[in-house]
C-alpha cells in the first residue's frame, strides 16, 4: 500500500518546510500507489514536508450510497480524531481522491455539524492543484502535450474543477474535454457487475 511505502521513506526535516497531510484514500493507497508517492514527489518539490496517516482510514463515501449513515458517521469522528492536532494546527489536508475530498467538503459538514475540527477539516481540505496554485512562488513544470479530460463527476459537483483546469493549462497541456458525461465510476458504481457492459 501506499502507506506501508511511506512508512518506510526517509522524513525530510523540516528546514522551514510548510507542512501538509497527504489523504491516503482507498483507491490510491491500494490501487494506485503509484499516484500517491508522484503526489509526495510534487508536494516536496513545491516545498512542503508530507505527512500521510498511518491509520486505516476511510471516508466512507460508499455508506452514502446505501444509506449506512450511522456507520459513515463512525468513520468521520475517526477521521477528525486522527487529524485534529493538524487541524488545530492550520495544516491543509490534499486529497487525490474526488470522492472523498467532497466528503470532507460536503457530507462532513453535515454530519458533524457542532464539531469545529470537523468545519476545519472541511475548509483545510483542497486539490492537489487548489493547493499548489495557491503556494507562493511554486512554478509548475512545463509539459507541451494535448490532454483528454474526464472531469470526476464529485469535482463538478462540490469542488473546482476550474482549478485543476488551470493548472493543466499552466503546465502547458492543450485541453480537449470529454464529450461524455459520467464515468460511471464514483463511489461503488463502477464496481457492481450490474453496471458492466
Amino acid at each position: 500500500s501506499f502507506q506501508s511505502w511511506f512508512q518506510r521513506q526517509p522524513k525530510m526535516t523540516d528546514g522551514g518546510r510548510r507542512p501538509v497531510v497527504l489523504w491516503p484514500d482507498t483507491f490510491n493507497n491500494y490501487f494506485f500507489p503509484d499516484t500517491a508517492k508522484a503526489a509526495v514527489r510534487v508536494l516536496e518539490a513545491a516545498g512542503y514536508r508530507v505527512s500521510v496517516p498511518q491509520a486505516p482510514l476511510c471516508c466512507g463515501r460508499p455508506l452514502y450510497d446505501y444509506g449506512m449513515l450511522d456507520l459513515a458517521k463512525r468513520h468521520l469522528v475517526q477521521i477528525v480524531d486522527v487529524l485534529r492536532p493538524d487541524m488545530r494546527a492550520g495544516v491543509p489536508v490534499v486529497g487525490l481522491e474526488p470522492s472523498c475530498l467532497s466528503v470532507f467538503r460536503d457530507e462532513l459538514r453535515n454530519m458533524l455539524p457542532d464539531d469545529e475540527d470537523a468545519q476545519r477539516l472541511a475548509c483545510q481540505s483542497k486539490t492537489l492543484s487548489e493547493l499548489l496554485l495557491a503556494t507562493p512562488g511554486w512554478k509548475p513544470p512545463k509539459l507541451a502535450a494535448k490532454a483528454l479530460v474526464q472531469t470526476h463527476c464529485h469535482h463538478k459537483a462540490v469542488l473546482d474543477a476550474d482549478k485543476q483546469h488551470e493548472m493543466f493549462e499552466k503546465i502547458g497541456l492543450k485541453l480537449q474535454p470529454n464529450p461524455t458525461g459520467c464515468c460511471g465510476h464514483a463511489g461503488a458504481f463502477g464496481y457492481e457487475a450490474e453496471h458492466y457492459p
